[in-house]
Parts: structure tokens; C-alpha cells; sequence
């Protein structure tokens, strides 16, 4: 075979395994769907702003099902590493993000996060008052995705679905007329 040929049938090639990967990837996302869906906390993490069957499922698989395996809320973020280090000393005090955190788990949650902006009033409210702070897009976003986490927590620890008007209750703000 000359070496036309082969550069000729590459593309060629390259294209099948393209194809055959994204065959597979489909058929395993319907499994994972399946899967999620059979869960018992699949409801509570769906009626979520921003979480649908593939993030659900991601979330569920990093935080695990085992309900006292976070003692509160802060426990849970301290996990997702979405809550901030705050460290004090004499006149000196400094916020940080957290570095060590579970990465598959952070990156979630991000997308959790981005597409509840959309999804909620609340969650868009929230996200442009730590920007008008001069938050960053990133800090932004992970704030926004640690206040999520409490109110998955909450939602996952009474059993109940998650309720726009119940998890902005505390930041909803009031114009002057």
C-alpha cells in the first residue's frame, strides 16, 4: 500500500471510530439514565434548578447515598470544596477557594451551577449580587454552586423537593417603590 493510500483512508478510518465511540457513548448514557432514574433520591436531585439525568447522576455517584455520611450541610460543601477557607490572624484576614477538593464532583456541581441560572429566579438573583460584590465570573459561580449544595443538602435531609420560594427566602430583596 503506498503511503497516498494510507493518508487517503486515515480520514476514513478516524471517522468510523468517531462514529463507534459516539455509539457507545449514547448507549451508556441511556444506561446511566436508567439507572439514576431508579434511584430513590432521583427526584429530590431532578427537581434541583439546573440538574437533569446525566449531572443528577454525576452528583449522586461523587456525594454517594449513605445519609449520614455528612453530618450538616457545611460538611457536604466542605466536601465539594465549593465552601471558602477563611483564615485570621490579628488585623489579617483572608478568603480563599479551596484546592483540594474532588475534582468530577467541583466540575458537576460548576454545571450545576451555570445551568441554574437559567432555571431560577433565585439562583440568577443570587449569582448578580456576588458579581455586583466584584466576585469574579468563577467565585461567582462557585458561590453560587456552595449556596446549591445547602439547599440539595436540606431538600436530601427532609425528604422534600427542592422549592424556589423556600431556598431564596433569606436572599430575595426588596425594592423601594
Amino acid at each position: 500500500m503506498s503511503n497516498a493510500t494510507i493518508s487517503e483512508s486515515a480520514p476514513l478510518t478516524h471517522a468510523r471510530l468517531i462514529t463507534a465511540l459516539n455509539e457507545q457513548i449514547d448507549a451508556m448514557e441511556v444506561q446511566v439514565k436508567a439507572h439514576f432514574l431508579a434511584h430513590p433520591d432521583a427526584e429530590i436531585y431532578l427537581s434541583m434548578p439546573g440538574i437533569a439525568e446525566i449531572t443528577g447522576a454525576r452528583v449522586l455517584a461523587e456525594f454517594g447515598d449513605d445519609p449520614t455520611r455528612y453530618a450538616s450541610a457545611k460538611a457536604r460543601k466542605n466536601y465539594t470544596g465549593t465552601s471558602p477557607i477563611t483564615r485570621a490572624s490579628g488585623k489579617s484576614h483572608t478568603v480563599q477557594a479551596r484546592h483540594v477538593r474532588n475534582n468530577r464532583l467541583a466540575d458537576a456541581l460548576q454545571r450545576h451551577a451555570f445551568a441554574a441560572l437559567r432555571a431560577s429566579p433565585g439562583a440568577r438573583r443570587y449569582y448578580d449580587k456576588q458579581r455586583a460584590r466584584e466576585a469574579g465570573y468563577n467565585p461567582a459561580l462557585r458561590q453560587l454552586g456552595n449556596r446549591l449544595v445547602g439547599i440539595l443538602h436540606g431538600c436530601l435531609k427532609t425528604r422534600t423537593h427542592y422549592d424556589e420560594a423556600t431556598a431564596w427566602s433569606q436572599h430575595a430583596h426588596t425594592h423601594a417603590a
